[in-house]
């Protein structure tokens, strides 16, 4: 019976991954399984160039993940690091389902060179960042949290009604998406029932039939920037995106502009973002992604009360669970029938 070693963690729970091969494979396979103790402790971020052999996000020590994966040819991943030096210890693996939507955690050109296969979930967790996306623009648009940092503190922000204070509703405003992908395209959807005037850059990507005839306007960046109300990232980290947010970026930007971030740290100079919260330029953001996670406690942009913080979540939901273990558990069922992959990497 063909062995396969299932690594999750306290998000992506290895029953669920055992529970969803069961129903797809249609019979008791034969699993071993360990839980990594994430998110309860970090994992670790290569972005700056410290990581694991390059390798981006990742969590578990190398010496402990080839001993117990040893011997099993499928490999179904969350957040464990596989690396070259890694895989030639593990002579027995010929599949690897990672359950991400980019396989940060592997080192996928080494494991072709090996001829393993590496497949993801793209999507699995992207309803859960759109939804997430419309509940920070909501925040910043409408001030819920200026009121509700000014009554935590004993203070009745009455003033917050004031028309020179108060939020304007998203029917009026410009909505700018960077980046269509999964999670931008969701956002879209989520935005229209709202009425507001949606931008979107990205020069890798074609609007939907249905998006152009709702009036959605693919925009190059300049303009995106220098139209918006509201800016929200919706990109990937790549050579080009890296750090492409910088002071010329937010100077661009329209004066009392909303920077929403949902997607990844790297791609933004927090060092430059600060000061434009700072003056009001950027009139508010909010950050659930940082240049370090956790990011230091010192950090004066956590100081601003013009920002809202969250801790990387927008894409924690149950649902999130469900969909990427069922998408891990058909590429194992079709690689056990012979069947080509759906997500190949």
């Amino acid at each position: 019976m063909t062995e396969i070693a299932i690594i999750g963690d306290r998000f992506m729970l290895p029953e669920a991954f055992a529970t969803a091969l069961r129903r797809a494979v249609g019979r008791e396979p034969s699993l071993r399984t360990l839980e990594l103790p994430w998110p309860d402790e970090p994992m670790v971020h290569g972005y700056a160039g410290s990581g694991l052999e390059g390798l981006k996000e990742y969590q578990g020590d190398p010496e402990a993940i080839v001993d117990f994966v040893a011997g099993a040819a499928i490999l179904v991943d969350h957040l464990a690091p596989i690396t070259g030096a890694m895989l030639d210890r593990l002579p027995e693996l010929k599949l690897i389902a990672v359950s991400r939507g980019g396989p940060v955690n592997i080192d996928v050109v080494a494991a072709r060179q090996r001829a393993v296969r590496v497949v993801n979930t793209p999507g699995r967790n992207a309803s859960a960042v759109a939804e997430f996306t419309i509940a920070a623009i909501l925040v910043e648009t409408r001030l819920i949290r200026a009121g509700h940092e000014a009554l935590r503190r004993g203070e009745w922000r009455g003033d917050l009604y004031r028309a020179d204070l108060t939020g304007t509703e998203l029917s009026e405003l410009t909505v700018g998406l960077i980046g269509y992908g999964e999670i931008g395209t969701r956002v879209v959807r989520l935005l229209k029932p709202f009425g507001c005037r949606i931008l979107v850059c990205d020069p890798y990507k074609q609007l939907s039939a249905a998006d152009v005839a709702d009036g959605v306007i693919m925009s190059d960046f300049d303009t995106l920037l220098a139209e918006s109300d509201v800016v929200s990232l919706h990109a990937r980290v790549t050579d080009e995106t890296r750090g492409f947010l910088a002071a010329p970026q937010f100077a661009r930007m329209k004066a009392g502009v909303y920077f929403i971030n949902t997607a990844r740290g790297p791609m933004v100079n927090y060092d430059d973002l600060y000061p434009a919260l700072k003056s009001g330029h950027v009139r508010g953001a909010m950050l659930e992604t940082f240049w370090q996670e956790p990011p230091p406690q010192d950090a004066p942009l956590l100081r601003l009360d013009n920002v809202t913080l969250t801790p990387h979540i927008a894409g924690a939901s149950t649902t999130t669970v469900r969909i990427a273990a069922r998408m891990a558990a058909e590429e194992v069922r079709r690689w056990l029938a012979g069947e080509p992959p759906l997500n190949l990497c």
